[in-house]
């Protein structure tokens, strides 16, 4: 059975990246946002940002970061990873700037956006796991993402029940 899974991302670039792992049917609880919802939401500020975050977090086991190459030090992912490591989810992330947008394009590698975490002194970076399918062409990297993500989804789940 699959896990209930919120998934964080930087929409207008890697939306439709997303989407294809969303869509793999091995993520529970994943919703997908249309552009007109998230407009909507995004109009309402900050205070209804973060109740749409929380509220669609809540009930969830585990958090994946969707990295592309602006996804670092963003407001609101940086809120969603503080968040599922403060309330005790698991938590990952899977580079995807090598899976095609909808435009047939892909993007450079980002940052790791646990890098600028700390946990006791110690880099989250170290601690939480960020794969890079080890492939360059869209189709062999969605390929390794669907045949791994159960694993990596309850492998991130091992590991935050450990601290």
């Amino acid at each position: 059975m699959a896990r209930k899974v919120f998934t964080s991302f930087h929409y207008e670039p890697d939306n439709w990246r997303a989407s294809q792992v969303r869509n793999m049917g091995k993520l529970e609880g994943s919703s997908v946002v249309t552009t007109n919802k998230w407009e909507e939401v995004t109009k309402g500020g900050d205070k209804e940002i973060k109740n749409w975050i929380n509220d669609n977090m809540s009930g969830k086991s585990c958090v994946v970061v969707f990295v592309g190459e602006n996804t670092a030090n963003r407001k609101w992912i940086d809120y969603e990873i503080k968040k599922a490591w403060e309330e005790g989810r698991g938590l990952f992330g899977i580079y995807i700037h090598n899976l095609k947008n909808s435009n047939g394009e892909q993007a450079n590698k980002g940052s790791n956006p646990f890098e600028h975490f700390t946990l006791d002194g110690k880099k989250l970076s170290s601690i939480v796991k960020c794969y890079n399918p080890p492939y360059s062409i869209s189709t062999n990297v969605y390929n390794h993402i669907k045949e791994n993500i159960e694993d990596w989804i309850e492998d991130a789940i091992t590991i935050r029940n450990s601290y």
